[in-house]
């Protein structure tokens, strides 16, 4: 049994310190939301290419996605984050931290994106493509005017999840120096010394970034339905 009688909140929660610490805090969300933004736009674009070369009858395209998804779902983004920010500048190239953070995000997601995308993109019946293809439709025309639009409105969930889990995920590039949410917070906690306080303050600024997210996810699925 826990037992509350005596239970001080204020010795758990700083509410004094919490709003004075905000406006710092705060502060880290350009870079959590840039890196997101950032990770997901190159996750989506690679993504959607690695989906069709999966799919591929071609074993030259097929395999290597193949081998690219299996790493990058098989690596810690940590671990690749630290390749990128520490280990390339021994190969000669160095990339800020905001960059690398950036890249690997991007990097690591399409290839959760791209089983997202294929299993979407086979979801929709085969028809589709021969009634394009009678039409004198090429390729690149259907996915984009026909396969596309009715793939998008399965897709949007799960790529929601994967955009929420990046924004989450960008704590960790507080670890190469990245000035977003969770290293300003650990930047507070080092000086006050009331880590509680200052982790339970951001937990409360993820929490309304996902809620907006989650509406979005919402409102697109409300458009895209039609094509449905």
């Amino acid at each position: 049994m826990i037992n509350l009688n005596g239970f001080d909140f204020g010795r758990v929660f700083d509410v004094e310190l919490a709003l004075e610490s905000l406006p710092f805090v705060l502060g880290g969300l350009p870079a959590t939301l840039g890196v997101a933004l950032a990770g997901f736009t190159i996750g989506m674009v690679l993504g959607l290419f690695l989906a069709l070369a999966r799919s591929s009858k071609r074993i030259i395209l097929r395999w290597p996605a193949r081998v690219y998804i299996s790493f990058m779902r098989g690596t810690p983004i940590l671990v690749f984050l630290f390749i990128l920010y520490f280990g390339l500048p021994y190969a000669g190239l160095e990339l800020s931290a905001l960059t690398a953070a950036s890249v690997g995000f991007g990097l690591n997601s399409a290839a959760y994106i791209a089983e997202i995308n294929r299993a979407s993109l086979n979801s929709i019946e085969s028809g589709q493509w021969e009634s394009a293809k009678s039409l004198n439709l090429g390729y690149w025309k259907t996915l984009r005017k026909v396969i596309l639009p009715q793939a998008t409105r399965i897709a949007i969930p799960p790529l929601t999840n994967v955009f929420m889990d990046i924004v989450k995920a960008t704590s960790l590039a507080a670890v190469i120096t990245v000035p977003e949410l969770f290293q300003r917070t650990q930047i507070v906690v080092g000086r006050e010394f009331d880590a509680m306080t200052l982790y339970i303050l951001v937990a409360f600024i993820y929490w309304p970034i996902c809620v907006v997210i989650s509406f979005m996810q919402d409102r697109l699925e409300a458009r895209y339905s039609r094509f449905l």
